[in-house]
């Protein structure tokens, strides 16, 4: 299995349990590993056969500035849902049965925030 790795993608908001963490905000920082087949992508170098990691780094930047969650542990999970749901993605199940040539993506997040010295 490939992977696609994105470090870095920061944005300003609002997660956080402490009611000023909700009204001041605060910057995070994430660091993101796509894991997919990019045999295809490789071979035809055509973007419609790979996922195209700049629908990733949106979905990112849009759930940290609109998301309201007390918990980061929410926050990731909110970024992995979003980027499992693009057309490319094919979730694993314990019943998944390969047919033809289908793309699996593993997300990975790690979400920092970034405390001001």
């Amino acid at each position: 299995m490939d992977s696609i790795q994105v470090s870095g993608i920061r944005a300003y908001g609002y997660v956080g349990y402490l009611p000023e963490e909700k009204v001041l905000g605060q910057w995070f920082e994430v660091d993101l590993t796509l894991w997919i087949d990019l045999s295809a992508a490789g071979k035809s170098d055509q973007i419609t056969d790979t996922l195209d990691y700049r629908e990733a780094i949106a979905i990112v930047k849009e759930q940290i500035t609109t998301a309201k969650f007390d918990l980061v542990e929410k926050l990731v999970s909110a970024i992995a849902d979003k980027i499992l749901s693009l057309e490319k993605s094919i979730r694993f199940e314990s019943n998944y049965q390969n047919q033809q040539h289908r793309s699996l993506i593993l997300v990975v997040v790690l979400l920092s925030i970034l405390l001001a010295a």
